[in-house]
């Protein structure tokens, strides 16, 4: 069995669990494979939210960074040094998180190593390049994104396949590409345009958020969803909501258009709690 909460998602902070469960033999009481898809946030707030979804750290098998943007990529070091939890991040988000540690250490010379053993959980992933935890076979991609080399990736059990896609300012061939046969999807649904262009932004920060390299309209999450729609995708969630920018009603909206369903049917996961547990 495969499936998934989004914990957190937002400008605010992101995370998202997914959950691989399979028997094996007479065995019951098999323990489940568990990724953490981003952890954008304090760890207090972290370790909160995970006791919402009645997940201890020491539970999590592996987490995946898909860029080094704080709201992504948070509290990784804490806690992957915390409960030696291993790190699979692309060659320029690790880079860019080195980059981030050295400026720390400059500021605060007596701490020679803010966070001791990290660099040995790191794993490095790349486009296209799968790669299993436990139960749960992973495929990353790439995405056009203003980060170093930004990874959106899909998730599989053998059996279902779940899309995870934020933050991204189009979906490539390569995107669509990758996303082919999910039966679920946790879709950016970034922001209304006419909201965005009549927001006080300033010009600089719509131009970024509206770019090809800054995040996906509610129009341009429907248009991927109309591409990669089949009729065995079974759940859309909408993501990564700004809370300036848009409203769960538009994205909801944009969404449930394009699979002739009620825009109730569609779930925008909230910066607060996320979503429930969905079964893929």
């Amino acid at each position: 069995m495969l499936r998934y909460k989004n914990l957190s998602s937002g400008s605010t902070g992101n995370a998202t669990l997914v959950e691989a469960s399979v028997g094996r033999g007479t065995t019951s009481n098999h323990k489940p494979s568990r990724v953490l898809v981003d952890c954008g946030m304090r760890l207090s707030r972290l370790l909160d939210l995970l006791a919402v979804a009645d997940v201890q750290p020491t539970d999590i098998d592996a987490i995946f960074i898909t860029h080094e943007h704080s709201d992504h990529i948070g509290c990784v070091t804490q806690l992957a040094s915390r409960y030696s939890i291993p790190v699979w991040a692309s060659q320029g988000t690790h880079a860019a998180l080195q980059d981030m540690q050295s400026k720390l250490r400059a500021k605060q010379p007596s701490h020679s190593q803010l966070v001791p053993g990290f660099e040995a959980l790191v794993r490095i992933a790349s486009d296209t390049c799968s790669f299993e935890i436990g139960d749960l076979r992973l495929n990353p991609f790439t995405v056009p994104h203003d980060a170093r080399e930004p990874l959106q990736l899909t998730c599989g059990d053998g059996n279902a396949k779940l899309g995870i896609l934020t933050d991204l300012g189009h979906a490539s061939r390569h995107v669509l590409d990758n996303l082919t046969g999910c039966n679920a999807l946790l879709l950016e649904s970034n922001h209304d345009e006419d909201m965005l262009s009549n927001s006080k932004y300033p010009s600089f920060l719509k131009a970024r958020v509206g770019g090809d390299f800054g995040h996906l309209s509610n129009a341009q999450a429907a248009e991927v969803l109309f591409a990669v729609m089949h009729d065995k995708l079974r759940h859309v969630s909408a993501a990564h909501l700004s809370q300036q920018n848009n409203h769960p009603s538009l994205a909801q909206g944009a969404l449930a258009t394009v699979l002739g369903c009620l825009p109730a049917e569609i779930l925008a996961a909230c910066p607060e709690t996320g979503t429930p547990w969905m079964t893929v």
